[in-house]
């Protein structure tokens, strides 16, 4: 059976990294253009809290990750699993697992760095306004909905590689022509 504890510890870790996802993509930064004199302006951006929560996000999963292929052995460790169902279903999800991982990983990180990026240049004598840049919507979102598919991946990759470890091989029944 698996153990109930670790698919509780990893299902908090995400829950709280799609927490910290979610409430970076609800504050990031914005911007607006102050005109300083008539001939100059410049960008002048908020708080920037999102990078710290993308970031904060980005580790939480990580570790989460980390925490899950300890426990299973990361699949490559420890005897040969049995040939069965159980078997392939758990070499597909755990593939699909670091797949959905580094998918949320890279979401993450770039929203991160983007998020922390500030143009810092004026404008002078000019009627254009600078161009202020930001990060786009949706990146933290989408970072936020890959957590949730490796957590569930990752969860069911964790049954089925138990579940695989528990058959056992069958014997063999056939006659052995061997001299004793």
């Amino acid at each position: 059976m698996a153990s109930v504890m670790l698919l509780f510890i990893v299902f908090v870790f995400d829950l709280i990294a799609f927490g910290l996802a979610v409430a970076a993509e609800q504050r990031r930064t914005t911007w607006q253009v102050v005109n300083e004199s008539r001939d100059s302006s410049y960008c002048v951006y908020e708080k920037d809290i999102a990078t710290g929560l993308g970031i904060g996000s980005f580790l939480i999963l990580l570790a989460s990750q980390l925490f899950m292929m300890v426990a299973s052995r990361c699949l490559c460790c420890g005897r040969a699993l049995t040939p069965s169902g159980s078997r392939s279903c758990a070499i597909l999800l755990f593939i699909t697992t670091w797949v959905f991982f580094f998918i949320a990983e890279v979401c993450l990180l770039a929203g991160s760095v983007q998020n922390a990026y500030h143009t810092k240049y004026r404008v002078y004598l000019g009627n254009t306004a600078p161009s202020c840049r930001s990060l786009r919507k949706g990146v933290f979102g989408a970072g936020a909905a890959f957590i949730i598919l490796t957590g569930i991946v990752s969860e069911l990759y964790y049954v089925c590689l138990t579940r695989a470890k528990e058959l056992e091989a069958p014997r063999d029944p056939g006659i052995r022509m061997s001299s004793l």
